[in-house]
């Protein structure tokens, strides 16, 4: 039988000369009736523009097909070469027939229009549905995809919706018209684990279903592991190798498969989990950064004027001490409170209450004035593209008093040299720089002022997986070298395995479970918990199918005067406890 999907030669190319900037260069590959087939490759690999090739979306980006066949076979088993096809078939067979997932929801919906609006869409376009029937077609959708009380959130617009809620709602937009094919880029990347788990669990589902075909665009081998029936691997705009699942994982044969197995971090369940903390050693030793009681709330209005109706809790009496040297990993869902707690921290959200203190290594230091620093998740947004690196680093010394002198000077050099880049950096502009170099440059600006504390937020996820482990290697090595205490929020618990010495967990803004890590993620004693770390896709869990969860985070909104109970804990050891109560509030939203 001929596959559903057949590629040959595929070619691609941008700018004025295509044939010369070619970014997909003779790709070839089969989709069957049925078959998952994922595409892996780190950025600029490829793997994107071939998806978007295959229903030619890659023409409204400046790309053209240089050469090559994209044949499809249709409903009626004829067969269609998309790379010849008319605009009027292309837009038949778009959505209709390929249905496709992109990998960020909120710049893939219209944030103007309801969901309901835009699922309906589909619907009167490839179906003729109107009025009542689109409707009721739209509803039915968000159903087939686990969304609680569909009827009403249709009404409810993008903001409104969390990141994996949205996700779902792109979901059933791509099957609406029950899509043979659904091509799915990176559906899952700016997800939480949890959140990650149930969508995958969602599209293994609607896969069993429908008897869908399915490509797979990500960079994590172990959602490969847990979906996938066939792999291709991707490079510089080739594919280096493909084949069975268990033959790419088992014996992959290309070099650059080799090296994207072992630079991905394996999860391992606490066995990986860093031993060189000072914490037991050195107990004596104050804390770089003790949090006592922190609580953040914000207020919530009602009506014309706007009166009193509650507030958001949403960090609520965070308690933890971070000793020098140390890593401390906060991990927990989107909506958790890590983010808002490592703000407040660094006095960029304001405090309800609760005290936070940071030691400065150097008493007597001038660019020890403030403690902790920050180096954020984009290192593309985080850079001045104006500046050169010299006025980058530099505009921390001079925004808390000091002066571009010599030291300043000599302290720009050896850090430049540290993070790894080239001694002419100070003269360039961001843009210069890849990713991995500028997030190391990033990291550079936030020693400048010789923190004890760097709040690293979410600060390796949008890095390539070979990047991300150099990134993650210098990190320790600077550690070491400065004896920094780092606070590392991530939803990427191979990551946390990596490089943390213990590990708060949060949920509905509380700190549910807190250890070291290898206790915490060996013997974990929370639901919660329980249910983060059974959600982490590994290679080890091939084909596993997880259960479909709708529970959803209770709601953070309290009504005025509200205050919950003191925190129970109970202990697993010297340094690992747990709440004993679960979910942490108990009381429903007023």
């Amino acid at each position: 039988m001929s596959p559903l999907l057949s590629v040959r030669d595929l070619r691609v190319g941008f700018g004025h000369d295509p044939e010369v900037n070619q970014v997909v260069r003779g790709v070839s590959f089969d989709v069957a009736a049925g078959e998952t087939l994922a595409i892996v490759g780190e950025s600029g690999s490829g793997k994107s523009v071939t998806a978007l090739s295959i229903n030619r979306l890659v023409d409204f980006g400046g790309g053209r097909i240089v050469s090559g066949s994209v044949k499809l076979k249709r409903a009626d088993n004829s067969i269609l070469d998309l790379t010849a096809a008319t605009e009027p078939q292309l837009t038949k067979v778009r959505g209709a027939e390929i249905g496709m997932i992109f990998q960020e929801p909120m710049t893939s919906l219209n944030p103007v229009l309801s969901i309901g609006t835009q699922i309906e869409e589909s619907f009167r376009l490839h179906r003729g549905l109107t009025g009542k029937q689109a409707r009721a077609a739209a509803k039915d959708a968000l159903d087939r995809v686990r969304i609680p009380d569909a009827l009403r959130r249709l009404k409810y617009y993008p903001n409104q919706l969390s990141g994996g809620m949205l996700q779902r709602v792109m979901i059933a937009t791509a099957l609406a018209c029950n899509s043979r094919l659904l091509i799915a880029d990176e559906p899952t990347t700016a997800l939480d684990v949890t959140v990650q788990a149930q969508i995958m669990a969602l599209l293994a589902e609607l896969k069993r279903e429908t008897g869908m075909s399915m490509i797979f665009i990500t960079h994590d081998i172990g959602l490969v592991a847990g979906i996938a029936d066939r792999v291709m691997v991707m490079q510089n705009g080739q594919a280096v190798e493909q084949g069975e699942l268990n033959q790419i994982l088992d014996h992959p044969q290309h070099p650059y498969t080799q090296h994207l197995l072992h630079a991905v971090p394996h999860f391992a369940s606490g066995q990986a989990a860093r031993t060189d903390g000072k914490r037991d050693s050195e107990a004596s030793v104050d804390p770089a950064l003790r949090v006592d009681g922190l609580t953040v709330r914000f207020p919530v209005t009602s009506g014309v004027f706007r009166r009193p109706a509650g507030a958001v809790h949403a960090v609520e009496g965070v308690d933890f001490d971070l000793m020098p040297g140390e890593t401390l990993a906060i991990v927990g869902e989107s909506g958790s409170g890590k983010s808002t707690t490592a703000r407040a921290i660094l006095g960029l959200t304001k405090s309800t209450r609760g005290t936070f203190s940071a030691v400065r290594q150097e008493a007597s230091a001038r660019q020890s004035q403030r403690p902790v620093q920050m180096v954020f998740q984009n290192p593309y947004a985080s850079l001045n593209p104006r500046l050169s690196i010299a006025s980058i680093l530099a505009e921390p010394v001079i925004a808390a008093g000091g002066r571009l002198d010599v030291q300043t000077r000599d302290r720009m050099s050896m850090l430049i040299e540290r993070v790894g880049l080239p001694s002419n950096s100070l003269d360039r502009y961001p843009h210069e720089f890849s990713g991995g170099q500028r997030q190391r440059l990033c990291i550079a600006r936030a020693l400048m002022l010789n923190p004890s504390v760097v709040v690293l937020d979410e600060a390796v996820s949008a890095l390539d997986v070979s990047v991300q482990a150099k990134v993650l290697d210098l990190l320790v090595d600077l550690q070491r070298e400065f004896n920094l205490a780092y606070l590392f929020i991530s939803h990427d618990m191979a990551v946390v395995e990596r490089i943390a010495h213990r590990i708060a967990v949060m949920y509905a803004g509380q700190i549910v479970e807190i250890g070291r890590a290898a206790a915490v993620l060996a013997n974990p004693q929370h639901s919660y918990t329980q249910r983060l770390i059974a959600a982490v896709p590994t290679v080890s869990r091939r084909k596993e199918h997880f259960e479909l969860d709708t529970r959803q985070v209770p709601s953070l909104v309290r009504q005025p005067g509200f205050e919950p109970a003191p925190a129970d804990w109970t202990h697993f050891g010297a340094d690992h406890k747990a709440r004993t109560e679960a979910p942490p509030y108990s009381q429903t939203a007023g």
